[in-house]
C-alpha cells in the first residue's frame, strides 16, 4: 500500500431541540430529503435525544430508518480532520516513504500494515536520525532488507536473482581490497547474510560468488562477465546492477530497510470521537504537533494538527422547531448556523453570520417544511409525506390544539391524499402511541419531551406528555413530583413542570416541583399537593408558556 485519500466532505447536520418530540425529528428528516432533492447531498438528519415510544411508532410503521443519535456536539476530532491524509505500507523502503514524505507535504506519514492498522509514523525527525546512524563511520552495517527493497532503493537491475521478497538481516561489504584481504574479511563474516558492493573487479566478483554471499551489487552499470552469470546462478547468489558508483551505493543502500524499521512508534494515535479538550494536550506534546486519527478498529482514517483546530469544523447546521440555545444540543456554539425554521417564540442566537429564517406562527414545523416542497415546486415522496401529515398531526393534538391555524389543516389535508390515509384515524394511531406510560419510569416519561427556558435570570423546564387518562400517572403522583424535584435543584432551576394532556377531554393537570418564591405566586386551580388543574390547555407553547411567563413577572428577581 503506497497511501491513500479520504474526502472529509462538510457535512451540515439538520437537527431538532434536546429531547425531541415527533415534530423536531420528523422535520429534521424531511428537510434533509428536500436538500437532496435539490442536489445537496452533504445534508444530514440527525437527532439531539432518544426516540420516544411515539416518535419510535411512527418511522417504524412506515418502515423509515430514524435519524442518527448525536447526544452534543461538543468539537471532536471528526469535526476538525484534514480533508486529505497519506499512509505508506510498513514494509516501503525508507527511500520510497520519504519520497512520499516529502511529495505529501505532511510533516508525517501514518505506517500501516496490509489491512491499514496503524504501526507508527515516520517524521522527518525519524528520518534525521536515520542519516546521522548511516554517516557515522562506527556504525554497525547490519539491517533488514530485501533484494525488491534494494533494487527500487538503488533504481537497480537484477540480472540474477533467489528469494527477492524474503526479509533479511544483511551485512553490507564493500569489495575494494585486494583479493587475499577481501577473502579473509569474507571469511570474518562467513556466518551472516552478506551483501557485497564492488565495481569491475571480476576477481572480487568472483571470490563473491564463489565464496557463495547473499547477493552482490555490481556498481555503475559494469557488466557481468557470462561465465560469472553461469557461476551466480549455480551458487544461488543474487546479482544486482546498479548505475551509481560504490560511495554512492553504500550510503543509499540502508535506505533499503523496510519504514518500519525507522517508525516512531511512541506516538499513540488519537479516534475521531475524542473531543478537542482531550486531544489539544496530546498534540501539544507531539514532534510534530500531528497525530494520526484511527477508528475503532486501530485502522488510520485521517490525520489532525494544531492548524487544524484554528480552522472552521467541516460541519455546520440547521436547526428545525426550536431557536433558544438553552434548548439546543449540547455545543452548539461551536458551529456556523446556515438556517433556523421553527414555529415557537423567537430567543434565539446571536450568529456570525447572516442565515435563513423562518419562523412562522403554525402548529407545526413540519408544515412548514411541507409547504417548502410545494415552494421548490417538488413533489413531496409518499414516505416523506407520511412523515410530515404524522408530525402536524401530533404536534396540533390532531388539528384541535389551540396552536392550529387553517394553514396546518390545509397542509394535513394535502398530505393525507397523497398518502391516501385518514386523519382521524391516524391520528388517533399516533397518539394513542405515546399515551401509555404503563412501567416508564419517570425520568425517562419527564425527559421525553421536555424544554428549558429562561426569563432574565430565572431558569425552568416544561414536559409534555398526552394520554388518554390521567387516573395513571396520578396514581405516581409522588414518584414524577420526586423526579421533578431532582432535576430542578440539580439544574438550579426556579420551577420544573410537566404538563399532562388528556387528549379525551382537551384540558391537562400540571406537576409542579418548584421553589416556594414562585409557588405561592400560582392562583391556578389545584387539584391537589402540586397538582393543578388546567382546563381547555393542551399547548405548551401557545396557552402554558405565556401562564407561566405572567407569573414569573411577580417573582422577585
Amino acid at each position: 500500500m503506497d497511501g491513500k485519500e479520504l474526502n472529509m466532505v462538510k457535512k451540515v447536520y439538520i437537527i431538532g431541540h434536546r429531547n425531541p418530540d415527533t415534530d423536531a425529528i420528523v422535520a429534521a428528516t424531511a428537510y434533509a430529503e428536500l436538500k437532496h432533492m435539490l442536489g445537496k447531498k452533504e445534508y444530514m438528519a440527525v437527532r439531539a435525544g432518544h426516540l420516544s415510544p411515539q416518535t419510535e411508532y411512527i418511522f417504524k410503521r412506515f418502515n423509515i430508518e430514524p435519524p442518527k443519535y448525536i447526544p452534543d456536539l461538543r468539537p471532536k476530532t471528526e469535526y476538525y480532520m484534514r480533508d486529505s491524509f497519506c499512509t505508506i505500507d510498513e514494509g516501503t523502503s525508507l527511500w520510497t516513504a520519504m519520497d512520499k514524505l516529502v511529495e505529501s507535504g505532511e510533516p508525517v506519514i501514518s505506517i500501516v500494515d496490509e489491512e491499514g492498522h496503524y504501526k507508527g509514523i515516520l517524521n522527518y525527525n525519524a528520518f534525521a536520525l536515520n542519516s546521522v546512524k548511516i554517516l557515522n563511520p562506527k556504525r554497525n552495517d547490519i539491517f533488514t532488507a530485501s533484494l525488491h527493497l534494494i533494487e527500487r532503493t538503488l533504481n537497480a537491475t537484477p540480472v540474477v536473482e533467489f528469494d527477492p521478497d524474503e526479509k533479511f538481516n544483511c551485512s553490507i561489504m564493500v569489495g575494494d581490497d585486494d583479493v587475499e584481504t577481501f577473502r579473509l574479511l569474507l571469511e570474518e563474516h562467513k556466518s551472516e547474510n552478506i551483501i557485497v558492493i564492488t565495481g569491475d573487479r571480476q576477481d572480487i566478483q568472483k571470490l563473491c560468488i564463489e565464496f557463495g554471499v547473499r547477493a552482490m551489487i555490481i556498481t555503475k552499470d559494469y557488466i557481468l562477465p557470462k561465465e560469472l552469470h553461469e557461476l551466480a546462478k549455480e551458487k544461488k547468489v543474487s546479482v544486482l546492477v546498479g548505475h551509481d558508483s560504490t560511495m554512492t551505493t553504500a550510503m543509499l543502500i540502508e535506505y533499503s530497510a523496510p519504514v518500519i524499521d525507522m517508525a516512531d512508534k511512541t506516538i499513540q494515535p488519537v479516534h475521531a470521537y475524542d473531543t478537542v479538550q482531550k486531544i489539544r494536550p496530546l498534540l501539544a506534546q507531539s514532534p510534530n504537533r500531528c497525530l494520526p486519527v484511527v477508528d475503532d478498529d486501530n485502522k488510520v482514517i485521517g490525520i489532525i494538527s494544531e492548524t487544524d483546530l484554528l480552522q472552521e469544523p467541516n460541519i455546520q447546521v440547521i436547526l428545525v422547531d426550536h431557536n433558544e440555545p438553552h434548548q439546543a444540543v449540547e455545543g452548539i456554539e461551536h458551529y456556523v448556523i446556515q438556517e433556523i425554521i421553527d414555529h415557537h417564540r423567537i430567543n434565539t442566537f446571536t450568529t456570525r453570520y447572516p442565515i435563513t429564517l423562518i419562523n412562522k406562527p403554525v402548529g407545526s414545523t413540519s408544515t412548514i417544511i411541507s409547504n417548502m416542497f410545494r415552494e421548490n415546486r417538488l413533489p413531496i415522496p409518499k414516505h416523506i409525506a407520511a412523515l410530515l401529515l404524522c408530525g402536524i398531526l401530533s404536534d396540533t393534538l390532531i388539528l384541535q390544539s389551540a396552536t392550529t391555524t387553517e394553514y396546518d389543516v390545509l397542509t394535513a389535508e394535502y398530505l393525507s391524499t397523497i398518502v391516501d390515509i385518514d386523519i382521524q384515524a391516524l391520528g388517533n394511531d399516533i397518539i394513542r402511541s405515546g399515551s401509555h406510560i404503563g412501567n416508564r419510569k419517570a425520568v425517562e416519561v419527564i425527559r421525553q419531551d421536555m424544554k428549558d427556558y429562561n426569563e432574565g435570570k430565572l431558569k425552568y423546564t416544561v414536559s409534555q406528555i398526552e394520554v388518554d387518562s390521567t387516573s395513571e400517572i396520578l396514581k405516581r403522583k409522588q414518584e414524577f413530583l420526586d423526579e421533578l424535584e431532582s432535576a430542578r435543584k440539580s439544574a438550579g432551576n426556579l420551577f420544573n413542570a410537566l404538563l399532562v394532556t388528556d387528549i379525551t377531554q382537551l384540558s391537562s393537570i400540571m406537576f409542579l416541583a418548584s421553589d416556594p418564591s414562585f409557588e405561592q405566586v400560582v392562583n391556578l386551580p389545584k387539584q391537589d399537593e402540586h397538582v393543578y388543574y388546567m382546563q381547555n390547555i393542551v399547548s405548551r407553547k401557545k396557552q402554558l408558556i405565556p401562564l407561566l411567563t405572567d407569573l414569573l413577572s411577580q417573582v422577585e428577581q
